[in-house]
């Protein structure tokens, strides 16, 4: 079997594919890296990154999409996620479907989240044929906002984040949107 058939979907030069066991101690490597989780409360467990992969594995199944394992396709090498992923905590806003990333840090700066959150909106669109999709971020994260404004979205609210709320660093975040055509 080549590796073009493990993608569910690929874009100019990423895979996009469900989860591994093979990927838990790489993932794991990218939770634990300070940098990456700089707007997070903190870096994540190799357990809790291991109940991550489970929870996308199971969303895969039940509804098509998660936050995508992603390999460059140069090399197959994991770099990370891409993708989507329903969000259900208590907001105006929610339930929802998230559209987020989070890349090694070694993979910055080369336009692999921009690309792979366009491909992402497009797989939502014409095979998912969903409607609406969001992204959410701390308000200091603004390249990760600098992503949203990139790939067509909107500022729509800001907002305290309800699982932030006692972060005074981080509860106060940006909801960017964008709206699908349905084809």
């Amino acid at each position: 079997m080549g590796f073009d058939q493990k993608y569910l979907f690929k874009s100019e030069r990423l895979g996009f594919r469900n989860w591994l066991e093979s990927d838990i101690e790489l993932m794991s490597a990218i939770n634990a890296d300070e940098k990456v989780m700089e707007f997070f409360p903190a870096i994540a467990s190799k357990d809790q990154t291991i109940e991550f992969i489970e929870k996308m594995q199971k969303q895969f199944k039940e509804k098509g999409f998660c936050y995508f394992a992603v390999d460059k396709l140069e090399n197959n090498e994991f770099i990370g996620f891409i993708g989507l992923s329903e969000k259900l905590f208590e907001a105006e806003f929610t339930p929802c479907i998230d559209i987020g990333w989070r890349l090694s840090s070694e993979e910055w700066n080369k336009g692999y989240a921009g690309e792979g959150a366009k491909r992402c909106l497009e797989y939502a669109n014409e095979v998912l044929k969903l409607e609406k999709i969001v992204s959410i971020a701390p308000k200091i994260n603004v390249k990760s906002e600098k992503v949203m404004k990139k790939i067509g979205m909107e500022k729509v609210l800001e907002f305290e984040h309800p699982l932030l709320i006692n972060d005074e660093r981080l509860r106060d975040c940006v909801l960017y949107q964008i709206t699908l055509n349905k084809n």
